[in-house]
């Protein structure tokens, strides 16, 4: 990951992330804030796509708008299957999953708080 924008903070990029899956028709959106949790990111984000097609698209194209908005090459693994992708901005982790992935996972239970999920 390279991040030549010194600008750039966690929030603003969180903010091209949720704007970047929404764009793309990604379901269920979720962002949990991590900060005080764990220092591997401030923010993650959860979020489905209809079919693989869908979600490996809706990946690459985030991918892509962050390389061109902010000059960040983000790390992707599992865009192949298309059932999970992670994708690593450093200050951002985003998932998207299959919807059927998703529910057997069941990351928000992990993340968020009690009885907000």
């Amino acid at each position: 990951m390279t991040r030549p924008t010194k600008d750039l903070t966690s929030d603003t990029l969180l903010a091209e992330v949720l704007a970047s899956l929404d764009d793309d028709k990604a379901e269920e959106i979720v962002q949990i804030d991590l900060r005080g949790k764990t220092q591997m990111a401030d923010h993650m984000v959860i979020a489905s796509g209809r079919s693989s097609r869908q979600v490996a698209a809706i990946s690459e194209k985030l991918v892509a708008r962050l390389k061109e908005t902010f000059g960040l090459t983000a790390r992707i693994e599992g865009k192949d299957t298309g059932d999970w992708v992670l994708i690593d901005t450093g200050d951002v982790i985003v998932h998207v999953f299959r919807p059927e992935v998703r529910e057997f996972y069941q990351l928000e239970k992990m993340w968020l708080p009690a009885g907000s999920v």
